[in-house]
Protein backbone atom coordinates (compact mmCIF):
# COMPACT_ATOMS: atom_id res chain seq x y z
CA UNK A 1 0.00 0.00 0.00
CA UNK A 2 1.64 3.23 -1.18
CA UNK A 3 1.09 6.28 1.02
CA UNK A 4 -0.01 9.11 -1.24
CA UNK A 5 0.19 12.67 0.06
CA UNK A 6 -1.81 14.98 -2.15
CA UNK A 7 -4.37 17.71 -2.70
CA UNK A 8 -6.75 18.17 -5.68
CA UNK A 9 -4.46 20.23 -7.93
CA UNK A 10 -3.03 19.41 -11.38
CA UNK A 11 0.21 18.14 -9.84
CA UNK A 12 -1.72 15.93 -7.46
CA UNK A 13 -3.93 14.67 -10.28
CA UNK A 14 -0.89 13.48 -12.23
CA UNK A 15 0.08 10.96 -9.60
CA UNK A 16 -3.50 9.99 -8.78
CA UNK A 17 -4.03 9.16 -12.45
CA UNK A 18 -0.80 7.13 -12.59
CA UNK A 19 -1.69 5.13 -9.49
CA UNK A 20 -5.10 4.37 -10.96
CA UNK A 21 -3.74 3.50 -14.41
CA UNK A 22 -1.13 1.19 -12.91
CA UNK A 23 -3.56 -0.49 -10.54
CA UNK A 24 -1.39 0.17 -7.50
CA UNK A 25 -3.04 0.12 -4.08
CA UNK A 26 -2.63 3.39 -2.21
CA UNK A 27 -3.76 5.19 0.91
CA UNK A 28 -4.63 8.87 0.51
CA UNK A 29 -3.29 11.41 2.98
CA UNK A 30 -4.82 14.83 2.22
CA UNK A 31 -2.40 17.73 2.61
CA UNK A 32 -4.48 20.90 2.74
CA UNK A 33 -2.28 23.47 1.05
CA UNK A 34 -4.85 26.15 1.84
CA UNK A 35 -4.02 25.84 5.54
CA UNK A 36 -0.27 25.43 5.08
CA UNK A 37 -0.28 21.72 5.96
CA UNK A 38 2.51 21.18 3.41
CA UNK A 39 4.84 23.10 5.77
CA UNK A 40 4.13 20.94 8.80
CA UNK A 41 7.22 19.15 10.21
CA UNK A 42 5.75 15.68 9.72
CA UNK A 43 5.14 16.36 6.04
CA UNK A 44 8.52 18.02 5.55
CA UNK A 45 10.02 14.74 6.75
CA UNK A 46 8.46 13.18 3.63
CA UNK A 47 9.05 16.07 1.21
CA UNK A 48 11.67 18.59 2.35
CA UNK A 49 10.50 21.02 -0.35
CA UNK A 50 7.09 21.38 1.27
CA UNK A 51 4.99 20.85 -1.84
CA UNK A 52 2.51 18.22 -2.98
CA UNK A 53 2.44 15.49 -4.12
CA UNK A 54 4.69 12.92 -2.50
CA UNK A 55 4.56 9.18 -1.97
CA UNK A 56 6.11 6.73 0.44
CA UNK A 57 6.50 3.27 -1.06
CA UNK A 58 7.01 0.64 1.67
CA UNK A 59 8.47 -1.67 -0.97
CA UNK A 60 11.16 0.55 -2.46
CA UNK A 61 14.57 -0.47 -3.75
CA UNK A 62 15.92 -3.55 -1.96
CA UNK A 63 12.57 -3.89 -0.23
CA UNK A 64 13.13 -0.85 1.98
CA UNK A 65 10.68 2.07 2.22
CA UNK A 66 11.41 5.16 0.16
CA UNK A 67 9.90 8.64 -0.10
CA UNK A 68 9.60 10.10 -3.60
CA UNK A 69 8.62 13.71 -4.27
CA UNK A 70 8.29 16.01 -7.29
CA UNK A 71 5.45 14.79 -9.50
CA UNK A 72 7.66 14.05 -12.51
CA UNK A 73 10.05 11.97 -10.41
CA UNK A 74 7.11 10.08 -8.92
CA UNK A 75 5.76 9.27 -12.39
CA UNK A 76 9.16 8.02 -13.54
CA UNK A 77 9.59 5.96 -10.37
CA UNK A 78 6.18 4.32 -10.73
CA UNK A 79 6.76 3.62 -14.42
CA UNK A 80 10.05 1.89 -13.59
CA UNK A 81 8.51 0.03 -10.66
CA UNK A 82 5.66 -1.39 -12.71
CA UNK A 83 7.32 -1.55 -16.12
CA UNK A 84 4.31 0.30 -17.56
CA UNK A 85 3.64 3.59 -19.32
CA UNK A 86 7.27 4.63 -19.55
CA UNK A 87 7.68 3.68 -23.21
CA UNK A 88 8.20 0.23 -24.71
CA UNK A 89 11.45 1.04 -26.55
CA UNK A 90 14.48 3.14 -25.73
CA UNK A 91 13.56 5.63 -28.44
CA UNK A 92 10.07 5.91 -26.97
CA UNK A 93 11.45 6.28 -23.44
CA UNK A 94 13.62 9.18 -24.56
CA UNK A 95 10.59 10.87 -26.08
CA UNK A 96 8.58 10.32 -22.91
CA UNK A 97 11.36 11.88 -20.84
CA UNK A 98 11.54 14.89 -23.16
CA UNK A 99 7.81 15.60 -22.96
CA UNK A 100 7.66 14.93 -19.23
CA UNK A 101 10.43 17.46 -18.61
CA UNK A 102 8.75 19.87 -21.04
CA UNK A 103 5.67 19.76 -18.85
CA UNK A 104 7.62 20.14 -15.62
CA UNK A 105 9.71 23.03 -16.88
CA UNK A 106 7.17 24.73 -19.14
CA UNK A 107 3.47 23.98 -19.02
CA UNK A 108 3.22 23.60 -15.25
CA UNK A 109 5.06 26.79 -14.27
CA UNK A 110 3.59 28.95 -17.06
CA UNK A 111 0.01 27.75 -16.68
CA UNK A 112 0.40 28.00 -12.91
CA UNK A 113 1.45 31.63 -13.20
CA UNK A 114 -1.46 32.28 -15.56
CA UNK A 115 -3.83 30.85 -12.97
CA UNK A 116 -2.25 32.95 -10.23
CA UNK A 117 -2.42 36.28 -12.01
CA UNK A 118 -5.86 35.64 -13.51
CA UNK A 119 -7.54 34.29 -10.37
CA UNK A 120 -5.62 34.89 -7.17
CA UNK A 121 -3.45 38.03 -7.41
CA UNK A 122 -4.86 40.68 -5.05
CA UNK A 123 -4.76 43.32 -7.80
CA UNK A 124 -4.95 42.75 -11.57
CA UNK A 125 -1.61 43.09 -13.33
CA UNK A 126 -2.39 43.15 -17.07
CA UNK A 127 1.24 42.75 -18.11
CA UNK A 128 1.63 39.55 -16.05
CA UNK A 129 -1.73 38.20 -17.20
CA UNK A 130 -0.92 38.79 -20.85
CA UNK A 131 2.59 37.39 -20.52
CA UNK A 132 1.60 34.09 -18.96
CA UNK A 133 -1.55 33.58 -21.02
CA UNK A 134 0.50 34.12 -24.18
CA UNK A 135 3.29 31.78 -23.10
CA UNK A 136 0.82 29.08 -22.10
CA UNK A 137 -0.85 29.43 -25.50
CA UNK A 138 2.54 29.14 -27.20
CA UNK A 139 3.24 25.91 -25.32
CA UNK A 140 -0.16 24.53 -26.26
CA UNK A 141 0.71 25.31 -29.87
CA UNK A 142 3.82 23.14 -29.47
CA UNK A 143 1.65 20.38 -28.00
CA UNK A 144 -0.91 20.70 -30.80
CA UNK A 145 1.75 20.31 -33.50
CA UNK A 146 3.17 17.28 -31.71
CA UNK A 147 -0.25 15.64 -31.55
CA UNK A 148 -0.93 16.10 -35.26
CA UNK A 149 -0.87 12.57 -36.66
CA UNK A 150 -0.14 10.97 -33.26
CA UNK A 151 -2.57 9.39 -30.84
CA UNK A 152 -0.60 10.49 -27.79
CA UNK A 153 2.15 12.92 -26.88
CA UNK A 154 5.13 10.60 -27.33
CA UNK A 155 3.65 8.57 -30.19
CA UNK A 156 1.09 5.79 -30.40
CA UNK A 157 1.51 4.72 -26.77
CA UNK A 158 -0.26 6.32 -23.83
CA UNK A 159 2.45 7.13 -21.29
CA UNK A 160 3.31 9.08 -18.17
CA UNK A 161 3.96 12.07 -20.46
CA UNK A 162 0.23 12.21 -21.21
CA UNK A 163 -0.55 11.76 -17.51
CA UNK A 164 1.70 14.71 -16.68
CA UNK A 165 0.42 17.14 -19.30
CA UNK A 166 -3.30 16.38 -19.28
CA UNK A 167 -4.13 17.74 -15.80
CA UNK A 168 -2.71 21.18 -16.60
CA UNK A 169 -4.05 21.27 -20.15
CA UNK A 170 -7.50 20.22 -18.91
CA UNK A 171 -7.76 23.64 -17.26
CA UNK A 172 -7.35 25.43 -20.59
CA UNK A 173 -10.51 27.50 -20.13
CA UNK A 174 -9.31 29.07 -16.89
CA UNK A 175 -6.04 29.89 -18.67
CA UNK A 176 -7.99 31.80 -21.35
CA UNK A 177 -6.75 29.48 -24.06
CA UNK A 178 -8.57 29.36 -27.41
CA UNK A 179 -9.10 25.63 -27.84
CA UNK A 180 -10.32 26.13 -31.41
CA UNK A 181 -6.75 27.17 -32.25
CA UNK A 182 -5.42 23.76 -31.12
CA UNK A 183 -7.76 21.09 -32.56
CA UNK A 184 -5.32 18.19 -32.08
CA UNK A 185 -4.94 19.11 -28.43
CA UNK A 186 -8.75 19.30 -28.15
CA UNK A 187 -9.11 15.78 -29.56
CA UNK A 188 -6.44 14.45 -27.20
CA UNK A 189 -7.95 16.17 -24.16
CA UNK A 190 -11.28 14.53 -24.80
CA UNK A 191 -9.91 11.05 -25.51
CA UNK A 192 -7.57 10.99 -22.50
CA UNK A 193 -10.26 12.53 -20.31
CA UNK A 194 -12.59 9.61 -21.05
CA UNK A 195 -10.19 7.03 -19.62
CA UNK A 196 -11.65 5.54 -16.40
CA UNK A 197 -8.38 5.96 -14.50
CA UNK A 198 -8.14 9.61 -15.54
CA UNK A 199 -11.68 10.23 -14.37
CA UNK A 200 -10.94 8.48 -11.06
CA UNK A 201 -7.69 10.36 -10.52
CA UNK A 202 -9.28 13.72 -11.32
CA UNK A 203 -12.17 12.95 -8.93
CA UNK A 204 -9.92 12.18 -5.95
CA UNK A 205 -10.67 14.67 -3.14
CA UNK A 206 -12.66 16.74 -5.64
CA UNK A 207 -15.05 17.85 -2.92
CA UNK A 208 -12.14 19.66 -1.24
CA UNK A 209 -11.03 21.63 -4.27
CA UNK A 210 -11.54 25.33 -3.72
CA UNK A 211 -11.29 26.81 -7.20
CA UNK A 212 -14.19 29.18 -7.78
CA UNK A 213 -13.65 29.15 -11.55
CA UNK A 214 -13.49 25.38 -11.98
CA UNK A 215 -16.34 23.90 -14.01
CA UNK A 216 -17.45 20.31 -14.59
CA UNK A 217 -15.94 18.76 -17.73
CA UNK A 218 -13.89 21.90 -18.41
CA UNK A 219 -11.35 19.75 -20.27
CA UNK A 220 -13.90 19.42 -23.09
CA UNK A 221 -14.47 21.89 -25.87
CA UNK A 222 -17.85 23.62 -25.32
CA UNK A 223 -19.29 21.76 -28.30
CA UNK A 224 -18.42 18.41 -26.68
CA UNK A 225 -19.64 18.99 -23.11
Amino acid sequence: MIDFYTWPTPNGWKVAIALEEMGLPYAVHPVDIGTGAQKAPDYLAVNPNGRIPAIVDPEGPDGAPIAVWESGAILQYLARKTGRFGGSTERMRIGVDCWLHWQMGGVGPMAGQAHHFLKYAPDPIPYAQDRYVAETARLYGVLDRQLAGRAFVAGEEYTIADMAIWPWASLWEGQRHDLDATPHMARWLEEVGERPAVRAGRALLAERRRDPTSKPNEHLHPSRR
